[in-house]
């Protein structure tokens, strides 16, 4: 039998083998072993295919857990392959159509990091402060409800990684401790939605539902901003089922490979360049 160094036109067949076990590892990322072990080849080749494709920049290590995860290469090129639609061009109907629908500020918060950023928003008739900001703003996840919606639905893992991390943020700015954003995050997850009046913005009012991904992953949160009067007991049913609406919607047509849902930053320099 011939040695895996020794097999001719087996390397490309070999990176994709690669390729494949880290979609399937998801986005935690996979440790060599496991990559050896998912593709029937050697530590040694799998470490030398590794090394080529991080060159590429199709894939990535992680500096502290040493883990192997595709790379913003990878789902740069698979978009341009792909759906040309992008997270930001495919929501700015509905932030138009709801903030004319509800005569309220309307925003697009993606995750970022241990961040949600403001990727775009659209103005109502009524003067508001919001946590983000203008487009490019960011917060804590956890901070305001498009920022909650966001964490709460996250799987566990992640979840869990967040709230150890921003947990001393959040305290350090006076926002909450974590009893108080667990509880938040669990009233979220068992409504579908996050709501707050007068919290720590005196006068103002959101709510936020998240958009969830094909495998029910939170990758982007539909969010209004207004003032407290306007989301008392009467009208918040109504504005949270419009905009689960919207969300509902959205999520099946979002592109998987929409760099903007791994690096909003790219997708705020594109809508810059394109209006």
């Amino acid at each position: 039998m011939a040695k895996e160094s020794e097999a001719p036109g087996k390397s490309l067949q070999r990176g994709f083998a690669i390729l494949r076990a880290l979609a399937e590892a998801g986005g935690e990322g996979a440790k060599l072993i496991r990559i050896a072990e998912t593709t029937g080849l050697t530590q040694a080749t799998v470490h030398r295919l590794l090394q080529a494709l991080l060159a590429e920049g199709v894939v990535e290590q992680d500096g502290r857990s040493r883990l192997y995860r595709l790379g913003i290469d990878f789902f740069a090129l698979a978009a341009r392959a792909g759906n040309p639609g992008n997270l930001r061009d495919l929501c700015r109907p509905v932030l138009q159509r709801l903030s004319a629908m509800l005569g309220d500020t309307v925003f697009l918060l993606v995750r970022s990091g241990f961040d949600a950023m403001c990727l775009d928003r659209c103005e109502g008739p009524f003067p508001i402060r919001s946590f983000t900001g203008d487009i490019g703003g960011r917060v804590p996840l956890g901070v305001g409800q498009g920022a909650l919606v966001i964490l709460a639905f996250l799987p566990e893992a992640e979840r869990e990684e967040v709230i150890r991390f921003n947990v001393p943020r959040l305290v350090g700015q006076g926002f909450m401790d974590e009893v108080y954003l667990r509880a938040e995050m669990a009233k979220a997850r068992e409504t579908g939605f996050a709501a707050r009046r007068d919290f720590v913005l005196p006068g103002m009012g959101g709510a936020a539902v998240p958009i969830l991904d094909r495998d029910g992953r939170a990758v982007a949160a539909l969010s209004i901003g207004t003032i407290s009067e306007r989301l008392g007991e009467d009208r918040l049913p109504t504005v949270v089922e419009i905009l689960k609406r919207e969300a509902t919607a959205i999520g099946p047509r979002l592109n998987p490979f929409d760099p903007a849902l791994r690096r909003p930053a790219q997708s705020l320099g594109s809508a810059a360049r394109g209006g």
